[in-house]
């Protein structure tokens, strides 16, 4: 066998003397073979270090491939990394191997990348579904049986079963949060694009909650971002309002860091702040971050775990599971409004 190139079927074959068929069937285990050939067959395949191709085995027989496609956003997002760390965990004792890839919120990007993994016959189809994408063209993988999950956000045109977070109750808890501390004037720095499904439901959260305390809704207080850099620009301006917000909702966990290091660089310690989804080192900063945090790790194990049901043969009607959030108080969101600044009136 020549240097620098992997081993192949017919070079086991060759090693052992027998025919590559031989070989398949040692391998595949789908056919009559003695214990010395077994024996033979793989102490060559341990010593070439010989890999199975299992693609191209499964396209041949017509099987699934031992594969679970995932397709997020965000590979750098600390979430996402948590929910596939979970999905994993969950179906490691099944065989399954995850597979990654980022849409970068983009939907021809997500629908090349869905297309790869059905081309490889993945055994289980995950989504976080990006803004303009359309589901439909699974419809046919699903009536055959591919199990698809929609995560983080529900699909278009296709139903299936999604898991998702208490979006819009988790943000009416964090906004009461900030009213009960004295806040009335509180900006909300949000996703891009605006049509994205977790950014609608926390805005409506936070728009509830205003509506509940008697609050007016502000459109003034409320601007979007798409990363760190964004949501520290935002915050820039929001603050420079002739009547600027006294506290700050953020979005999600890279808006957040982009509010509180915008706040550290001008110095503002005046400033109330509570962000959806929890961000590293929150109880280092000062104050520490206080958070309507998500549970990543449930919503990838009853991602999986549903998934894994329907593998198993359920077909019941598709259903969406919601994941519930929780407030951590730390302490940035307990700054109270300064008097005759936006506070609340006694």
């Amino acid at each position: 066998m020549a240097a620098n190139r992997r081993p192949t079927l017919a070079d086991v074959a060759r090693e052992v003397g027998v025919s590559a068929k031989t070989v398949s069937r040692v391998l595949n285990e789908d056919g009559p073979a003695s214990a010395r050939t077994r024996e033979q067959v793989l102490a060559a395949v341990a010593r070439l270090g010989f890999q199975p191709n299992l693609m191209a085995r499964n396209i041949r027989v017509g099987g699934p491939d031992t594969t679970i496609g995932l397709v997020v956003p965000d590979l750098g997002n600390p979430f996402f990394g948590a929910v596939a760390g979970s999905i994993e965990d969950t179906v490691r004792d099944r065989g399954l191997t995850l597979l990654m890839g980022s849409s970068a919120d983009d939907p021809d990007r997500e629908r090349a990348l869905t297309d790869k993994f059905l081309a490889r016959r993945v055994s289980i189809l995950m989504v976080v579904p990006s803004v303009g994408a359309d589901h439909s063209p699974l419809k046919a993988h699903r009536a055959a049986g591919l199990p698809v999950v929609f995560i983080d956000r529900p699909g278009v045109g296709l139903a299936t079963d999604s898991v998702v977070s208490s979006n819009r109750a988790g943000a009416h808890e964090g906004v009461t949060h900030l009213i009960t501390h004295g806040h009335r004037r509180i900006g909300f720095v949000g996703d891009l694009p605006t049509k994205l499904y977790t950014r609608r439901e926390r805005l409506a959260g936070y728009r509830s909650a205003l509506q509940e305390a008697g609050l007016p809704y502000d459109r003034a207080l409320v601007t979007s971002a798409h990363d760190q850099h964004g949501a520290a620009a935002a915050t820039s301006r929001l603050l420079e309002l002739a009547d600027p917000p006294t506290a700050l909702f953020a979005g999600n966990n890279m808006v957040a860091l982009g509010i509180v290091t915008e706040l550290a660089r001008g110095g503002r310690k005046d400033v109330a702040v509570v962000a959806f989804d929890d961000v590293a080192l929150a109880e280092a900063l000062e104050p520490a971050l206080t958070v309507v945090a998500q549970d990543p790790e449930a919503i990838g194990r009853t991602a999986a775990t549903t998934a894994l049901s329907r593998l198993d043969g359920d077909r019941a009607r598709a259903r969406t599971v919601t994941i519930p959030t929780r407030l951590i108080v730390r302490g940035s969101g307990e700054r109270p409004a300064p008097a005759g600044i936006g506070a609340l009136s006694s």
